[in-house]
């Protein structure tokens, strides 16, 4: 398991086996996404909870990587850490 898939399940107070829903449509999630994304100029130091969420493949795929919808994101993810 990757250190921030870690990260994130330990920060959302998640099990490996718990059902993890995607933070934009509630479907099974199945990437942890960097919303300042390492491969675009981010770091490892990217690996923080405020930074990572969980994504199905459909919204990883449509949102994920669009710099437009970063702030959207960021505001999905904020709101989930709120509850």
């Amino acid at each position: 398991m990757k250190k921030h898939t870690k990260i994130y399940l330990q920060g959302m107070g998640y099990d490996v086996t718990d059902f993890i829903p995607c933070e934009v449509c509630g479907g099974r999630a199945v990437d942890i996404h960097h919303i300042e994304a390492r491969g675009m100029g981010g770091s490892k130091e990217a690996d923080h909870i405020e930074n990572l969420m969980a994504l199905c493949r459909d919204c990883h795929t449509r949102y994920g990587d669009v710099k437009h919808h970063k702030e959207w994101l960021q505001d999905i993810h904020e709101r989930k850490m709120k509850k």
